[in-house]
């Protein structure tokens, strides 16, 4: 017959090693963890995003340059930028969120002024139809315009659950900004950041709330420190059900 646990004795206390709760533990335990830090490292980054966007609020705009061989030190800077929308790239990333309301940002490619380079303008949020599958009518300056805003990089760590055919393919609605994706799917040379456009730019924008509610840090900290209170009590549940009293006889 197999053998489910294995006893030790210490002093007046068993130790009942049961494998199915052993198990549990080595599972749950780093899984636990592993999703706190996750909730924590979101809660970190969203304080570096509000940081550096106080930050850029005091800044002088600078000048973008034609070329970035290093866009992560122009990550959260304030640029100003002179050129002419193109909308024929123009995308809108899905699944953005205003006031409860759902809807898209619109990511229109800017020809830079005095260059043949583009760069991509997020223009700000805009409402979705009455179904999903309408598509807001956006309209777009035809007119030169300078373009004051917060340089973004995209992250390069995307999931998602497109199917890989379909992403191949050029579609108007996306789901995450990958600019790898991209660069490879038009005929125009983009940089590889995104301007969000000032929510007091006049440069053809729409809903621009980039700063982040303090209250969604402490909801990413919050989850942080249920899901590390869970790994904590998945190992005092562990110990609680096994280690007992022994009954020592007289």
């Amino acid at each position: 017959m197999r053998m489910t646990q294995k006893q030790f004795r210490f002093s007046n206390y068993i130790f009942s090693l049961s494998w199915t709760g052993l198990a549990a533990l080595v599972i749950c335990v780093p899984l636990f963890i592993k999703l706190g830090l996750w909730q924590y490292n979101k809660a970190q980054i969203r304080q570096e995003i509000q940081t550096s966007y106080n930050a850029y609020l005091n800044n002088e705009a600078l000048s973008l340059p034609a070329q970035l061989d290093n866009p992560d030190e122009w990550k959260y800077k304030k640029i100003k930028i002179k050129g002419h929308y193109e909308t024929e790239y123009q995308i809108l990333l899905d699944n953005q969120v205003e006031d409860s309301r759902a809807g898209f940002h619109v990511l229109t490619p800017l020809k830079i002024e005095g260059s043949n380079n583009y760069v991509l303008v997020n223009r700000g949020w805009i409402a979705g139809g009455a179904a999903h599958a309408d598509l807001p009518a956006i309209t777009t300056p035809e007119q030169p315009v300078e373009v004051l805003g917060l340089v973004w990089v995209p992250s390069k760590k995307i999931f998602t659950l497109e199917n890989k055919e379909k992403t191949r393919q050029w579609n108007k609605v996306w789901q995450n900004m990958d600019m790898e994706r991209y660069q490879a799917s038009v005929a125009i040379s983009v940089l590889p950041v995104v301007i969000k456009l000032d929510a007091k730019s006049n440069a053809g924008g729409f809903v621009r709330n980039w700063q982040l509610p303090p209250e969604k840090i402490a909801t990413n900290l919050g989850y942080a420190y249920q899901w590390f209170g869970f790994a904590i009590a998945s190992i005092l549940i562990f110990l609680y059900t096994s280690i007992s009293k022994s009954k020592l006889s007289t």
